[in-house]
Formats: C-alpha cells, sequence, structure tokens
C-alpha cells in the first residue's frame, strides 16, 4: 500500500495563529481520486489542537511527525510560505528515498527548489499534474508504488 505524507504550512512565524488548512483536503481529494487505496496520514487532522500542546506534548508530536514524513512514499508538501517544519519533513522524506512533490510558488527557495522531485506552482498545477497520471508515474521511478496501469514496481 501507498503511504503519502500531506506536508504544509501550519503555524509558520505565526506566533498564536494557524494558516489556512483548506489545501489538505483539496491534496487529500486528488490523492485519494489518484492513487485509490493510497494511506493518507495528514498531521494537521490528527493534532488540530497542537498549538495548545504542553512542551512534553509537543516535542513528542513533532518528532513523531518528522519520522513519520521519512516513513511516507510520497510526501506532498504545500508551502505557500516558508515553513520550517515542512522543511524538516521535505528533507527526512527526500532523504529516505520517497517521492516528493512540493506545491509552491517559492521557486528561488532552495529547500522548495533543489529538493522535491516535482515543483508546481500551485493546486491548479497539482490537479493538472494528478490528472495526467503523475502521482503513479512519480512513484513508480521512485520504486515507490504500481507502474503505470497498476503493475507492481
Amino acid at each position: 500500500m501507498t503511504t503519502v505524507f500531506l506536508a504544509g504550512i501550519i503555524q509558520g512565524s505565526l506566533p498564536d495563529a494557524i494558516h489556512p488548512q483548506d489545501y489538505r483536503r483539496e491534496i487529500g481529494d486528488l490523492v485519494r481520486a489518484h492513487l485509490p487505496g493510497a494511506e493518507i496520514y495528514d498531521p494537521f487532522a490528527h493534532h488540530p489542537e497542537s498549538l495548545g500542546y504542553d512542551e512534553a506534548t509537543g516535542r513528542s508530536v513533532f518528532l513523531d511527525l518528522m519520522a513519520r514524513a521519512g516513513r511516507a512514499d510520497l510526501l506532498i508538501a504545500f508551502v505557500p510560505e516558508a515553513s520550517m517544519g515542512t522543511a524538516i519533513e521535505i528533507w527526512n522524506a527526500r532523504n529516505a528515498g520517497a517521492a516528493v512533490i512540493c506545491v509552491s510558488p517559492l521557486a528561488e527557495n532552495w529547500v522548495v527548489r533543489f529538493l522535491p522531485d516535482i515543483l508546481l506552482p500551485d493546486i491548479d498545477a497539482l490537479r493538472r499534474f494528478t490528472a495526467a497520471g503523475g502521482l503513479a508515474d512519480l512513484l513508480h521511478r521512485k520504486g515507490r508504488g504500481m507502474a503505470p496501469g497498476g503493475r507492481s514496481g
């Protein structure tokens, strides 16, 4: 089974707030439509109250999320602005050999520019990429999923 980690900005540089999280539903829907049966892990769905966690709980959750990113077959990161946590998730997934897609307008940011396999400027580009079979193709190239047409890769 293909595992997908939905990375992306949550708090960013906001001291006591979170960024809108609608992108998670949109990206999750695209994955479900184009990688049927994939197991999707969404950190925000599991930890929506994370800003209120005590020190020990926050540290434990943070380290667990970073490790989970490294165990995924595919990481899709939404990075509309710099996000240190997302950068670490991208790094861990890449170093573990996962397929990494960044959805970001920050094409000059070195994390966004040099670490992913695929860089797309926005969700619309991700829609086109998934509709063209890009997820399965990328996973196959990385040796992390089914070949196009459903054959083991």
